[in-house]
């Protein structure tokens, strides 16, 4: 048994002291940080709970405020969430199962980390996302889950989190303390490519916090959706999401945001495919021709080359539904 210390913050000066020990990590709601720790992925020395703070949803600017402590389950059930950002709310009843969303926060969903099975092979497999220069078994291993945009040859993991995809999709904003005060940054900002430095998965700061997200208001008109992909129905990550919102007046496509999961490192914006689409007419030969342009630069391994047409398909298919050409 590896031991630690465990301690409850009540405040977030108090949460950002304890975090300046030794090896210190926030503790949300623990479902995943407790199974790295299981499996010896991760040792901290020090657990700062950091669940009693910022665990309210409240409207600003005409958008959310939504604090990091607020779980998943309260998230997915909030009338304003489900009435103005239907996006986020199938998100997070597409991902884990009912139990863990009662549990898991919205701070510890943006940084959990991926499912690799090379990166929780602690004994068998070289990661260098778990041991930096180590290597990556993944690269010509079992590859069926793994990035096919914005890898590395030291990292071909994906960021396993449905609800940052949707966050991404809608220009969410984070907020995040330091003992040297506050700073805030878009969400799409968070999250770093592998690089030469996959163990570096955020932009954050040691001992940095996530205290809330904001959600900006969004046009009228605006329709959004998320759509995951997966081997099963229940408790399994994304093949390849989508989280999307898109507003379409006059026949043509005024506004676009477009984000997808299961397909990199980060929740991947498709800028590529907003571009295509802006004051095209809402077909689903803009669609495709969209999806393309997006994928083109997709990079498959030995066994994940289905993820381009899955991705291409399950892009058309989501910007048709929102737009109605399916109707």
């Amino acid at each position: 048994m590896t031991p630690f210390a465990f301690t409850r913050a009540a405040a977030t000066d108090e949460a950002l002291r304890l975090a300046a020990a030794p090896a210190a990590r926030y503790l949300g709601g623990g479902t995943n940080l407790v199974d790295l720790m299981r499996e010896t992925v991760e040792r901290p020395a020090t657990l700062v709970d950091v669940t009693a703070l910022a665990t309210t949803i409240e409207p600003e600017d005409g958008g959310l405020r939504i604090g990091a402590g607020v779980r998943n389950a309260a998230l997915a059930a909030h009338p304003a969430v489900r009435r103005d950002y239907p996006v986020v709310a199938r998100a997070l009843l597409a991902g884990a199962s009912a139990q863990i969303r009662n549990m898991a926060t919205v701070g510890g969903n943006l940084l959990q980390r991926t499912r690799c099975t090379y990166f929780y092979d602690v004994e068998g497999s070289r990661c260098n996302k778990r041991v930096p220069g180590a290597g990556c078994d993944a690269r010509h291993g079992f590859n069926r889950i793994h990035a096919i945009l914005g890898a590395s040859q030291a990292c071909v993991a994906t960021h396993p989190s449905d609800m940052a995809v949707a966050l991404a999709a809608l220009d969410a904003t984070v907020h995040c303390a330091t003992a040297q005060g506050t700073r805030t940054l878009p969400l799409v900002d968070l999250h770093r490519l592998p690089g030469d430095h996959p163990e570096i998965e955020t932009v954050l700061e040691p001992g940095e916090l996530i205290t809330h997200v904001t959600l900006p208001a969004l046009p009228d008109g605006t329709r959004s959706t998320y759509r995951k992909v997966r081997d099963r129905a229940s408790y399994a990550f994304a093949l390849v999401s989508v989280g999307a919102a898109l507003r379409v007046e006059d026949g043509r496509i005024a506004d676009v945001r477009l984000a997808l999961g299961g397909v990199a490192h980060r929740p991947w914006r498709a800028t590529q495919a907003e571009a295509a689409l802006r004051g095209l007419p809402a077909t689903r030969a803009s669609f495709e021709a969209a999806a393309a342009a997006e994928l083109a630069a997709a990079v498959p391994l030995r066994d994940n080359g289905f993820k381009i047409e899955l991705a291409r398909r399950t892009i058309t298919a989501v910007l048709a539904e929102l737009s109605g050409v399916d109707a």
